[in-house]
């Protein structure tokens, strides 16, 4: 009896858990500007930081089998514009080198928002990472909450939010 009440409950919480949905690609393609980005370790992605990235435009191309990033970041209080490219990897997960290695996993995807995931890896620490991106120059409240809830599930604090395009100061 207790091994069939144990598989029951094991059945609903593996029933709960939420798997992410396929991304569109034609949900990706196009102008992008981060609005925020928090992180577990917040020198990352504080002005002047490594991983504080503006991005402008993000291509989805071979399917989603690669990743085309254009951004800028900001190197003594100057705007330094970034193309790279990164390649699928199983689970979908895409592999981008840029101040560490960094894992990268599209995990929210809607008309005019996208969050990605990422896990930076610089050789000292392992930092995880979101950032939340739009189509125009900020969230809805339904976006925000949204974006709060995606921190929550991987770990990162709220209060760790940086707001990115109240500096965004980087050429369009």
């Amino acid at each position: 009896m207790k091994v069939v009440l144990l598989s029951l409950v094991l059945v609903l919480v593996c029933a709960t858990q939420e798997t992410p949905a396929e991304i569109d690609p034609s949900q990706i393609k196009g102008e992008w500007r981060t609005i925020y980005a928090a992180a577990d370790n917040k020198e990352k992605i504080v002005e002047g930081g490594p991983l504080r990235c503006h991005y402008r435009q993000i291509e989805c191309t071979d399917g989603c089998e690669y990743l085309s990033l254009t951004f800028y970041v900001k190197v003594h209080g100057t705007c330094r514009l970034f193309h790279k490219e990164a390649k699928r990897q199983e689970g979908d997960v895409y592999i981008i080198e840029f101040a560490g290695t960094n894992v990268l996993q599209l995990i929210h995807a809607s008309e005019n928002m996208l969050v990605t995931y990422i896990e930076n890896d610089d050789g000292e620490k392992i930092t995880k990472i979101t950032k939340g991106v739009a189509k125009g120059d900020s969230f809805t409240q339904e976006e925000f909450q949204k974006y709060q809830e995606l921190n929550s599930e991987k770990g990162i604090p709220n209060e760790n939010i940086e707001n990115i395009i109240k500096t965004d100061n980087c050429p369009p």
